[in-house]
């Protein structure tokens, strides 16, 4: 069985996803982020980031990761591709041209678009969004986000998906990258391609279902 280690409060909230989009059989296996602990070596401290256990999984210390069989892997969207590889169906790439295509818009989503979108949910999750610090943040991230969404936006011109005819992991994979601006409304007011579109994406089952169980865990540990 497929094993995720990580809580849905994270970039493991992907894998989640993409694992109820497949309809798989997992094993969840909370490991909370080590910031969130004041002291994550504590003998009483909850499996976390810095636990020797999880370090034994991922020497980076990093969720999420995922063992299935006898491979382990970590990298969020990295996994997603080898999910949907693996299990093919319509998230995965019909030819070897649709697998490039997957990857492509996979990698630029983490190079171009998630360094900009981290700020700006850190910048919330931090509870600084309202100093001045944060506003400049948020701003000069935002300030940084127009070239790849203007991209983005002219793609989806006459689409509904970002390759081929349907929802693959490139829109799985792109859509949470770009959750962690969702706060900022007028990035896609201003982009009503991308507003639709990820509408689209989080509109799917699998995505309310993944959303359903991160409701349940607590912010506060």
């Amino acid at each position: 069985m497929l094993t995720i280690y990580g809580v849905y409060r994270s970039r493991a909230s992907r894998v989640y996803w993409m694992a109820e989009e497949l309809g798989l059989d997992f094993q969840s296996v909370p490991v909370l982020q080590a910031r969130r602990l004041a002291d994550p070596l504590a003998p009483q401290a909850p499996l976390n980031t810095h636990s020797a256990d999880f370090i034994a999984v991922n020497p980076m210390a990093q969720i999420p990761s995922i063992r299935d069989g006898d491979l382990v892997m970590h990298e969020s969207l990295a996994i997603n591709l080898y999910l949907a590889r693996k299990h093919g169906g319509p998230l995965s790439g019909k030819t070897v041209e649709e697998d490039g295509l997957l990857t492509m818009w996979t990698v630029w989503a983490a190079a171009e678009v998630e360094p900009q979108t981290v700020k700006i949910v850190l910048t919330y999750d931090n509870g600084l969004e309202n100093s001045d610090a944060g506003k400049e943040t948020i701003a000069v991230a935002c300030r940084s986000l127009r070239r790849p969404l203007a991209v983005l936006e002219g793609h989806l011109a006459g689409r509904q998906w970002i390759v081929g005819d349907r929802f693959t992991v490139a829109d799985l994979n792109l859509a949470e990258v770009l959750r962690y601006a969702q706060s900022e409304e007028a990035l896609f007011q201003a982009h009503p391609n991308i507003k639709a579109w990820i509408e689209r994406c989080q509109s799917r089952a699998a995505y309310k279902a993944m959303q359903a169980t991160r409701a349940k865990e607590p912010i506060e540990v």
